[in-house]
């Protein structure tokens, strides 16, 4: 689709399907490596492994349905785009101004996190610079703002780019670990009782866990961006869930493997850390620390071109001045809607405790989730003459080549 004029406001397509896989598995990557395993670790031992599994399977159930309403309807806006079309413009507003204030308070959270593991990794090279969290993450926060500005293309090879050096090193990391747990390099270390405080455990970290797998619905608020969208729209959703899944199990599988659950618990949030250390010496812990630095620069910039589309689909359908879904003619973004996300975004990393902010993010992106999925069924019932998804999600079992597509 060519770009069209700035008063049209429409956006060209010039993401691919490794752009697109990107910004899902940049914004899921990072609370599920970084931050659970010694959280889940202690509350189900080895067997969260298999709460992480569970999780996956309802992010899944969640692509399958967000990939046939995508196909339906492949326009920016993402969740809001797909509510409002179902349930009205009322429904959809409120759904749309929570997509908005979500994504940028999660921005400000992952940028705040971004802050904090600059100072540490540089604490690591024995360099002290006092405590400029609060300006890392502002200055952070007006760069990744920018670098969306210059153009949806340069902010999808940013991604691309990020995505790509974090999965590389977590990849040699845990395959390192992999070959310890097995005794393929010094003596075997396979975790130990797999369900040490039986089975409910399991259910009850599915649900703690939950929150790492929220981020793939972010590709279909880009979804006026993406070239070929009836075909790369599925692949991106459910092959950004499967790409995160593998990666979370396995630092699970690694994690119980080198630690036991006891003390993975005790480390808390820092537990990959000390598991990096235990597998590598001092490297390790480095390598995690660098990891943690790429996970929430990479879920940041992901937000912030997210939300901004959420931004733009609002104006697009009146509820915001039109001014604000205007498209710069020269690097064909919409360059007010990303001012009106990056600008509050810098503004609240001035702020301090706003991990709750996060929580509330967190608790929207979820009944954002849940509306999709009634949305799917109503319109089924319904069948207006507009909806003509290309994919199915009862059908996604039928192959064709590497990945699922549509029936």
């Amino acid at each position: 689709m060519a770009t069209e004029d700035s008063q049209s406001g429409k956006l060209e397509r010039t993401l691919g399907l490794p752009a697109a896989l990107a910004i899902g598995v940049g914004t899921m990557v990072g609370a599920g490596i970084f931050v659970f395993p010694g959280i889940a670790a202690g509350d189900a031992g080895p067997a969260a492994m298999v709460s992480f599994a569970l999780a996956g399977g309802i992010a899944m159930l969640v692509a399958l349905s967000t990939a046939e309403l995508a196909t339906a309807m492949p326009e920016s806006g993402g969740g809001y785009y797909f509510i409002s079309r179902t349930f009205g413009p009322m429904v959809g507003m409120i759904v749309g101004v929570g997509q908005w204030l979500g994504l940028i308070f999660a921005s400000s959270f992952y940028l705040a996190g971004f802050a904090e593991y600059v100072v540490q990794l540089l604490s690591e090279f024995g360099l002290t610079i006092g405590d400029p969290v609060v300006l890392i993450a502002l200055a952070s926060a007006l760069l990744l703002t920018v670098i969306n500005l210059l153009g949806t293309k340069h902010a999808g090879r940013l991604q691309n780019q990020i995505v790509v050096f974090l999965a590389s090193m977590l990849a040699l990391l845990f395959l390192y670990g992999l070959l310890k747990a097995f005794g393929l390099v010094g003596s075997v270390k396979l975790p130990g009782a797999f369900a040490p405080k039986d089975v409910f455990p399991i259910f009850s970290t599915t649900a703690l866990i939950s929150t790492s797998y929220l981020g793939f619905v972010q590709i279909v608020t880009v979804a006026g961006e993406i070239k070929e969208p009836h075909r790369n729209l599925p692949r991106a959703l459910m092959g950004s869930v499967l790409i995160v899944a593998v990666p979370y199990i396995l630092a699970l599988f690694v994690s119980t493997s080198i630690l036991s659950p006891k003390r993975l618990a005790g480390l808390g949030e820092t537990a990959m850390v000390e598991v990096g250390r235990t597998l590598v010496g001092p490297v390790g812990g480095l390598i995690i620390t660098a990891a943690g630095l790429l996970a929430t620069l990479s879920s940041a910039n992901a937000s912030i071109l997210s939300s901004s589309r959420a931004v733009y689909a609002l104006s697009r359908d009146g509820t915001l001045p039109p001014a604000i879904s205007r498209v710069n003619e020269q690097f064909g973004t919409p360059h007010i809607a990303l001012l009106a996300v990056g600008l509050p975004i810098a503004g609240l990393t001035l702020l301090s405790q706003i991990e709750v902010l996060a929580e509330v993010a967190s608790l929207l992106h979820l009944v954002i989730y849940g509306l999709i999925c009634v949305a799917l069924f109503v319109l089924r019932r319904r069948r207006p003459l507009w909806y003509v998804p290309t994919f199915r999600a009862d059908r996604s079992l039928q192959y064709s080549g590497p990945w699922l597509v549509s029936g």
